[in-house]
């Protein structure tokens, strides 16, 4: 994928937000999580990011029901192992722990922010 291509898919993917992307948005937005910046569908390195804190070099992605699958796995595999050693770390969470522990996705994202 080029480079505008991706920017212009990253713009689609914020307009066309999941639902628990929507919901995890709210309280990651205009600095709401213990202060630290966050950007949404975020391209680095021909991969878009859920969310992305740039102060502390975090990635923090939701995982629907497809990411269950092998190759799925597989692929986020790579796909993190390659971020990791861009200095990146990634924070992976089911989307039923953001509807079902919103409170506790939360608090272990802040945990990570604050321990870097």
């Amino acid at each position: 994928m080029v480079k505008s291509n991706i920017k212009i898919f990253a713009r689609q993917l914020r307009k066309n937000q999941t639902e628990m992307e929507s919901r995890l948005w709210q309280y990651l937005r205009d600095r709401r999580l213990g202060g630290y910046k966050f950007r949404r569908q975020h391209p680095v390195s021909g991969y878009i990011l859920d969310f992305y804190c740039p102060e502390k070099k975090v990635a923090v992605e939701l995982d629907g029901g497809q990411h269950d699958l092998a190759e799925q796995m597989e692929y986020d595999q790579i796909r993190t192992d390659i971020l990791e050693k861009m200095g990146i770390k990634v924070l992976r969470y089911w989307d039923n722990a953001v509807l079902q522990n919103l409170d506790g996705v939360l608090d272990d994202i802040l945990e990570e922010l604050d321990c870097l």
